[in-house]
Order: C-alpha cells, then structure tokens, then sequence
C-alpha cells in the first residue's frame, strides 16, 4: 500500500511539471498573452495543457475558444475536479474549483500560423516606408 501512495505522489509531481502546460491566473498576465504562449506551446510539443482554478477558469474556456474559433486548436481532453485548499485570510482548508483542458493543432495551424506571420511581416514593411 505504501508503494502506491509513494507512486501517486511522485506521479502527481511529475504531472505538475509538464512542459506543455500553462497555468492560468487572471489577475497576473492579460488574455492575449496566454493565447500567443498556446500558439507557441501547440507549434513546439503539438498539443498545450491549459489549466486554471476558481475564478480563473473562466479565462481558460475563453483563451481555449479563441483558439478554436481561429481554426488554430481541436478539444482532446477536458477534466474538472476540486481542489484542496488553505485560504490564506482565515488559514482553514477550502475546496477550489480546477479545470484542465487538452488542446491540439488542427490540420492546418502551421498554413494559419505562416500566413500571421506573412502579414505581421507586411504590416511591418508598410510601416517602415511612410
């Protein structure tokens, strides 16, 4: 029994330190910020983790139908669960609210990403001549 409680908790370890997740706050980056590190995340490990709690689970649904609704990312795996907690202000456990949602690059996120950048790269050159 040991053996599977040290199992558990050396997995739980190594899932925390996945390097395609990105753990959102709402109050530390703005949106935009979290959709171009998705992008990036999807274009380096062809899939990104987002993963939020409590309040910030809004701004995870949101970056992910950005993302989506740019024909940039397809839903592979969506997970809820609570978490346990010690509010910082009264230092008794509390119960949060955490969603993980799986995304992957679309069949063709490499054509969309290359026409962005083929037009950030014309708004540049226009820029530069007036």
């Amino acid at each position: 029994m040991e053996e599977i409680t040290e199992g558990v908790n050396s997995m739980n370890i190594a899932d925390s330190h996945k390097k395609n997740r990105i753990q959102v706050s709402n109050t530390k980056k703005p949106l935009f910020f979290y959709v171009n590190l998705a992008k990036r995340y999807m274009q380096q490990h062809n899939e990104v983790e987002l993963s939020a709690l409590g309040m910030a689970i809004a701004t995870v649904v949101t970056i992910a139908e950005i993302l989506k609704n740019n024909g940039l990312a397809v839903e592979k795996k969506i997970m809820t669960s609570t978490v346990d907690m010690k509010d910082e202000s009264r230092g008794r456990p509390i119960q949060k609210a955490k969603i993980e949602i799986l995304l992957g690059k679309t069949e063709n996120f490499d054509e969309l990403m290359a026409a962005a950048a083929e037009e950030r790269e014309a708004g540049d050159v226009e820029e530069q001549q007036s």
